[in-house]
């Protein structure tokens, strides 16, 4: 059964901090994991719009946004200005590809996509995503293989660009198994790997859990797995900072209940990717996640 960690890592600080934190615990357990990286400027103060945008408040007070991501973060892109991460965090990324592990495209401007993209012209959402593509390149070396959307928010010029971009896999989505988009009535040949798994942020707190540990939760969901797997999103601010304890338990847990925890290219490697299904993507909500995301429709 293989479980893929997928890593997104948002900001300068999960960048600088957080991803060192998860080098090390995945070191000690033997494990690869993918990890998306932001590649622009940190502009996460920008975030404090969404304070109008229902669910918005309720998840800040949740999930302790202030501590997980510090005072001065929440203030990039407004009082402070947005440091470049690819430009300052160079050595930090080319460490993880050193490391062993796969490395992505998760944006360029993190706050900047997700605000806008659901509602972004076709040349918006192609400026952005090729200065990602560009940014990758230039530190790397190489193209990007996986793309990994911010907040899961994608349009259908986005789509259209993971198989124009020349991308292997994709996982932009939530949903419950890999899968072959069809956008404007037409299969993508990018198949998505969707998030199937609910986050820890996104359990913290959640009314029909308020008693519950969120990491037994979790557990529970995994106690038996469906034929193609997991895939588990974690975030270099969250599980690499003050959820490390956490994460590290998920780590043995998994293990214990039988799960090859890899990174998305393995969990990529074992599929059959001319039987996967072909399914719409539609707008919808998720619990304990403000606003829509990108889902898996029915077939």
């Amino acid at each position: 059964m293989h479980l893929a960690l997928k890593i997104d890592v948002d900001t300068y600080r999960g960048t600088r901090e957080g991803v060192p934190r998860l080098l090390s615990v995945l070191d000690r357990h033997g494990v690869r994991a993918t990890f998306l990286f932001s590649l622009g400027p940190d502009h996460t103060g920008r975030a404090l719009r969404r304070a109008f945008k229902p669910g918005f408040l309720k998840k800040v007070q949740r999930t302790s946004v202030v501590s997980h991501y510090g005072l001065k973060t929440l203030l990039y892109g407004t009082l402070l200005p947005g440091p470049d991460i690819g430009r300052r965090c160079r050595e930090q990324l080319l460490a993880v590809r050193a490391a062993g592990h796969e490395v992505g495209i998760h944006c360029y401007d993190h706050i900047r996509w997700q605000d806008h993209v659901a509602t972004a012209d076709p040349a918006w959402t192609e400026r952005e995503m090729r200065r990602a593509a560009d940014r990758f390149g230039e530190i790397f070396g190489e193209h990007a293989q996986v793309h990994g959307a911010a907040g899961w928010q994608m349009n259908a010029t986005a789509f259209n660009l993971t198989e124009g971009l020349g991308l292997r896999y994709a996982s932009d989505t939530r949903g419950k198994e890999p899968f072959l988009p069809l956008i404007g009535g037409r299969a993508i040949r990018c198949p998505q790997l969707p998030t199937t798994l609910p986050t820890l942020d996104e359990l913290m707190g959640r009314a029909d859990i308020l008693d519950a540990d969120p990491v037994a939760h979790l557990l529970q969901l995994t106690e038996e797995g469906p034929p193609a797997g997991h895939v588990y999103t974690l975030h270099a601010e969250l599980e690499g900072m003050k959820l490390l304890s956490a994460f590290e338990r998920l780590l043995d847990d998994w293990k214990a209940q039988g799960w090859m925890r890899v990174a998305l290219d393995d969990y990529f490697a074992q599929l059959d990717v001319d039987r996967l299904p072909a399914c719409p993507v539609i707008a919808g909500a998720i619990d304990g996640r403000a606003g829509t995301l990108a889902l898996q429709g029915n077939t």
